[in-house]
């Protein structure tokens, strides 16, 4: 499964009302270290299907972002039955990933 975009618009229908595990990459493409997640990101999204993999450009929603508090980036927020859960900054590997959803 690809990595779902996210706005505001529709964060909640595909972050809140997801039926299983929800990791969102808050990301810029500006960002280095977010290219260097963003392949593991990628990865994920099309080996675990346990998870949801969902991707917010923190340039282009900045609402969002402000509401989550993200002042660094990347980013990785998991939410669980549309609970923040978990979360993450800068660059992991894919088990400490998974770690988060568990």
């Amino acid at each position: 499964m690809a990595v779902t975009v996210v706005t505001n618009a529709n964060f909640e229908s595909e972050v809140l009302a997801a039926d299983k595990p929800v990791i969102v990459d808050f990301w810029a493409s500006w960002c280095g270290p977010c290219k260097m997640l963003s392949p593991v990101v990628e990865e994920i999204s099309n080996t675990e299907d346990s998870v949801k993999v969902c991707s917010v450009n923190v340039d282009d929603e900045m609402e969002l972002a402000e509401k989550f508090g993200i002042s660094s980036i990347p980013t990785l927020l998991v939410f669980k039955n549309g609970q923040l859960a978990n979360q993450s900054v800068g660059v992991i590997g894919k088990d400490q990933i998974l770690q988060l959803t568990k």
